[in-house]
C-alpha cells in the first residue's frame, strides 16, 4: 500500500482514503487558482399578488441569471421574462421567457432551511443591466414570496479587466483514470426487463415494479412525442425554440493542467472533504457512514475530464464534508442545463462555475449534476465526492439515489416536436462530440455496476410529491434514461431525448456503421471494376457511426491478419501489401473490449508495368510547316491489366496526354533525327516507356520534274525563300522520293485554285487551295506507309475558273 493511505472500513467494504489531496503530484506543480464567483440578488416588487417586476437598471457585471423565490416547494404559476444589457454595446436584448428549473435535490436536501425554488438559468453575453417581469397565470395561485433575480459573475475578481471573455479560467482535463467497466457478451440480455410493448426496446418511461394501478402509463420508448405525465399548472417544464445556433465541434481551449479529481476507487481525502477555509469554524472530520463500496475494476477506463479544481471550483463555498452515497449507479439520467447554445466552448468552465454558484445560492449543498458535458465533448466533474463513486446528486427529484445525472450544457428543446413553450431559449441538435462523451461517461459508470447501457435498472421513488410517481414504489427504467422519464418535465428536450438510443448503443458497443471508405494508392482511391488498385504501399480509410471517444483502437486486417494498429480516434492508416489480390477489413475495438469488423473490400497490389500492344509509329500530318517544326502524328496503344492512370509524351517535347490517348500531334525538326518518346503510368504508379525515331526532310520544287509553265516567287514566307506557281491548266510537278510518309506543301489565298494529286501514277484526290485568309507553308495532303520505299508524287494544275493560280512550296518526307 502506498504511504499516506489509510483504510477505512464500513458496511463490509474497505475503501482507501487519501491522506493528502496531492494525488501524487510532484512538488512545485502548478496548482489551479480558485475562481471566485459572486451572486448579486435584486428583489422584485409589485402592488398585486400576481405581478412582480424589476425595472431596467444598471448592475454589477454578470454572465448568468435566474429568478428564485423563498419556498423550494412553491410553484410559480405564470410567466417569467427577462432582458439584459450588453456591457460591450449597451444594447438591450429581446425579452426572454424562463421555464421553471427541474433539476432538484431529493427531499432530504431540498427540505433544508433556506433552500429556494428557481427558474432555469440563462447564460448571457457579458452584461451590466437587467429588467425582469413576472406575471401570474389567469386564475392561478398567488406568486411565491421572496422573488429575486440572481445575477452571477463567474469570475468576480477579474470582471473589470475581462468583461468580454466571460471570466473563464483555463480548466484542465484530468489524467486518464483507472479502468472500470462491464463485460457484455454479444448475445447478453438483461435478466429482468420491463414488459415489452410494440417495441422490443425497454420503455423510457418508468413502469411500476408492482401492479399498482396508479402508476404512470408507458409511452413508446424514446419517442420525442411520448406523453409524459401531465404536471399540474406551473410544474417544472422546459420549452424549445425552432432556431438552432451552430454548435461548434472545435476542440475546447480547456487544457489538462489542473489537479485531478479523486482517483476512482478512492474517496477524497479528509482534507479535501473538509477544506481549510478562512473564517470557518472547526468541525469534526468524519468519514462517510456507511462507507461506499469501492467500485469494480474492469475494462473501461474513465474518460478524460476537467476536474473541479480545473474549472475553478471554490471548495469553501459548498457544504463541508462528504456527500451522501448510494450503493451503485443503476440508471443514468440525461439532462440539459437549458442555458442557451449561444456559447463558446471556451466559456464552458465559467458556465459550470455559474451553475455551481446558483445551486449554492439556492441552498443546495453543491452543484446538482454529477457530470456536465459541453458541445465540444469536454467532460466536467460535477458534485464533489469522488468521480467513480455513486455520489447522490441533485438532478432527478425522487430518484437521485443510485442514479447519476449528466447535464448537456445548452438547450435541446424542439417546439415542433411538442416541447413546452414556457421558455423561449432556442434549442439545437446535440453534437456528435457531446453524445460521444455522454456515452463514454455512461459506459464507465454503468460498467462499475455491471449494467449494460442497453439494459434496465430499478429505482425506488424517494419523494412524496413527485407528480405521476408513488413514494416508496420501485420503477424500472432504461439504464440510460431522460430526465423526463423520472420527473414531470420536458428535459432534456426532444432533440437530445431522441438521441438516447444512440447514446446507449455508443456506450454498450461494439462500434456501429464500420466501413472501409477507400484504399488509396499513389493517385487516391482508384478502382478496376470493384477492386481498389494500389502499389505495395496503400492508405486505408474508414468511417464509423460510433464516436471515436468510445473506441480504444483500430486494426487494419489484410487477408484476415492484422497489418496495422492505430488509436480509436484515427480514421486512416498506411499498410504494406505483397503483390497480388487481397481482402482488407477494419476491426474496431470498443472501450468495453467488444469488437466489430467491417465488410471486406478487394485490393490489388499491382507491381506489373503497363505494356504497348501497338508500338509507336510516326507519320506526317497536315498543318503549318517550317524548318523547326514539320507536323507529325505519333500513334500507339498502351494497356494495363488494371487500368492506366495517365500517359505523357517526354520527347521531343513534353505533353500531358489522357489515359486513353492513342495519338499525339507534334512536330519534327527538319533534317534532324527525332525520337518520339511516350510514357504510360498505371493506377498503382508503375510506368513503361516506348519510342520511335524518324527524320523529316523538306524537298523543294527544284527537285521536281516540271511540265507546263511555272514561275518562281521569292519571299521570306516561303520555305527556302522561294516557291513556284502556275495558272496553266495541266502544268505538273513530279517528285521522286524514298520514305514512309509524305506531305505536299502549298500556299493558300482567296484566289488560289485547285490541283489533282497522283501517287505512283494513281489519282488520289483534288485539293482546293482557296482560303479566306492568306496562309503560307501549309501541308495540304499526306500519305503514309508502314515501311520506307520509293514513290512518286505528281500535282496537276486544274486551272479553276476565275482562280486558276496554284503556288507550291515543295514536299516533306519522313524516314
Amino acid at each position: 500500500m502506498a504511504a499516506g493511505v489509510v483504510l477505512v472500513g464500513g458496511a463490509g467494504a474497505a475503501v482507501a482514503l487519501h491522506a493528502s489531496s496531492g494525488g501524487g503530484d510532484t512538488a512545485g506543480a502548478r496548482q489551479p487558482r480558485v475562481v471566485h464567483t459572486s451572486v448579486d440578488s435584486l428583489g422584485l416588487t409589485g402592488t398585486s399578488a400576481d405581478e412582480r417586476e424589476l425595472g431596467a437598471r444598471s448592475t454589477k457585471p454578470f454572465r448568468m441569471l435566474a429568478v428564485s423565490w423563498s419556498d423550494a416547494h412553491a410553484r410559480l404559476d405564470g410567466t417569467v421574462q427577462v432582458r439584459t444589457r450588453s456591457s460591450a454595446t449597451g444594447r438591450w436584448s429581446d425579452w426572454q421567457k424562463l421555464a421553471a428549473a427541474d433539476a432538484l435535490p431529493d427531499p432530504a436536501e431540498q427540505d433544508r432551511t433556506g433552500v429556494r425554488g428557481a427558474t432555469a438559468p440563462l447564460w448571457t453575453t457579458p452584461s451590466d443591466g437587467v429588467q425582469v417581469r413576472v406575471r401570474g397565470g389567469h386564475g392561478a395561485r398567488a406568486l411565491p414570496t421572496g422573488l429575486t433575480v440572481d445575477l452571477v459573475d463567474p469570475d468576480s475578481a477579474h470582471s473589470a479587466s475581462q468583461s468580454g471573455d466571460g471570466g473563464q479560467t483555463a480548466g484542465a482535463a484530468t489524467p486518464a483514470l483507472e479502468p472500470a467497466a462491464f463485460s457484455v457478451a454479444d448475445d447478453a440480455t438483461p435478466t429482468e426487463t420491463p414488459t415489452d410493448t410494440a417495441s422490443s426496446a425497454p420503455e423510457d418511461t418508468p413502469t411500476a415494479a408492482d401492479s399498482d394501478p396508479a402508476s404512470p402509463s408507458d409511452p413508446a420508448p424514446d419517442s420525442p412525442g411520448s406523453n409524459t405525465p401531465e404536471p399540474p399548472s406551473g410544474s417544472p417544464t422546459t420549452a424549445p425554440d425552432p432556431s438552432s445556433p451552430d454548435a461548434s465541434s472545435a476542440a475546447p481551449t480547456t487544457t489538462a493542467t489542473s489537479t485531478p479529481p479523486s482517483t476512482p476507487g478512492y474517496l477524497p481525502s479528509l482534507s479535501e472533504a473538509y477544506p481549510s477555509c478562512p473564517g470557518a469554524s472547526a468541525m469534526p472530520q468524519t468519514a462517510p457512514s456507511p462507507m461506499p463500496a469501492a467500485p469494480r475494476s474492469t475494462a473501461v477506463p474513465a474518460p478524460p475530464m476537467v476536474s473541479r479544481a480545473g474549472w475553478g471550483a471554490d471548495e469553501c463555498a459548498r457544504d463541508a464534508g462528504y456527500p451522501d452515497y448510494g450503493s451503485t449507479v443503476k440508471v443514468v439520467f440525461v439532462h440539459h442545463t437549458d442555458t442557451t447554445n449561444a456559447y463558446s466552448c471556451a466559456d464552458s468552465p465559467a458556465i459550470v462555475r455559474s451553475l455551481y454558484a446558483l445551486h449554492l445560492h439556492q441552498g443546495w449543498r453543491d452543484i446538482g449534476y454529477n457530470f456536465l458535458v459541453d458541445k465540444c465533448g469536454t467532460v466536467f466533474e460535477g458534485r464533489f465526492g469522488g468521480a467513480a463513486l455513486p455520489v447522490v446528486g441533485a438532478q432527478t427529484y425522487g430518484f437521485n439515489t443510485d442514479s447519476m445525472g449528466i447535464a448537456a450544457i445548452g438547450t435541446y428543446t424542439d417546439l415542433s416536436g411538442g416541447d413546452s413553450a414556457s421558455s423561449t431559449i432556442p434549442g439545437a441538435a446535440p453534437t456528435q462530440a457531446m453524445l460521444g462523451s455522454i456515452a463514454r461517461i455512461t459506459a464507465w459508470k454503468l460498467g462499475m455496476s455491471g449494467i449494460s447501457p442497453t439494459a434496465t435498472g430499478t429505482l425506488t421513488e424517494g419523494a412524496k410529491d413527485s407528480y405521476g410517481f408513488t413514494y416508496g414504489k420501485s420503477y424500472t427504467l432504461n439504464a440510460v434514461s431522460g430526465h423526463r422519464n423520472g420527473f414531470a418535465t420536458d428535459c432534456p428536450g426532444n432533440q437530445l431525448y431522441a438521441k438516447l438510443a444512440d447514446i446507449r448503443t455508443y456506450a454498450a458497443g461494439p462500434a456501429t456503421g464500420l466501413a472501409v471508405t477507400g484504399v488509396d494508392g499513389p493517385y487516391g482511391a482508384t478502382k478496376a471494376g470493384t477492386a481498389y488498385v494500389t502499389g505495395t504501399k496503400a492508405t486505408v480509410r474508414w468511417t464509423t457511426g460510433t464516436p471515436a471517444t468510445l473506441l480504444s483502437g483500430t486494426e487494419i486486417l489484410v487477408d484476415g491478419t492484422p497489418a496495422a494498429k492505430v488509436s480509436g480516434s484515427t480514421s486512416s492508416a498506411a499498410v504494406t501489401l505483397a503483390a497480388g489480390r487481397h481482402t482488407v477489413q477494419i476491426r474496431a475495438t470498443h472501450i468495453t473490449g467488444r469488437t466489430a469488423t467491417s465488410a471486406p473490400v478487394t485490393v490489388i497490389a499491382d507491381t506489373t508495368r503497363p505494356t504497348y500492344p501497338t508500338a509507336p509509329s510516326a507519320a506526317l500530318r497536315t498543318g503549318t510547316v517550317n524548318t523547326a517544326g514539320i507536323p507529325v502524328t505519333v500513334r500507339w496503344k498502351a494497356a494495363d491489366d488494371n487500368g492506366l492512370h495517365a500517359q505523357a509524351a517526354t520527347s521531343p517535347t513534353a505533353a500531358t496526354l489522357t489515359s486513353s490517348a492513342t495519338g499525339w500531334s507534334t512536330t519534327a525538326k527538319a533534317a534532324t533525327s527525332t525520337q518520339f518518346t511516350l510514357k504510360a503510368t498505371d493506377l498503382a504508379g508503375n510506368t513503361a516507356t516506348a519510342s520511335v525515331t524518324r527524320t523529316a526532310t523538306l524537298v523543294q520544287e527544284s527537285a521536281a520534274k516540271a511540265t507546263g509553265s511555272w514561275a518562281k516567287r521569292s519571299g521570306t514566307s516561303y520555305l527556302g525563300g522561294y516557291s513556284t506557281s502556275s495558272s496553266s491548266a495541266g502544268a505538273t510537278l513530279t517528285w521522286t522520293f524514298k520514305g514512309c510518309s509524305v506531305s505536299w506543301i502549298a500556299s493558300r489565298a482567296s484566289t488560289s485554285g485547285q490541283v489533282k494529286v497522283y501517287l505512283d501514277g494513281t489519282y488520289q484526290s483534288t485539293v482546293d487551295l482557296k482560303s479566306a485568309t492568306t496562309l503560307y507553308r501549309q501541308a495540304m495532303w499526306t500519305k503514309s506507309w508502314s515501311t520506307s520505299a520509293q514513290h512518286t508524287v505528281k500535282i496537276v494544275v486544274v486551272g479553276t475558273s476565275g482562280r486558276p493560280t496554284v503556288t507550291t512550296d515543295g514536299i516533306a518526307v519522313l524516314n
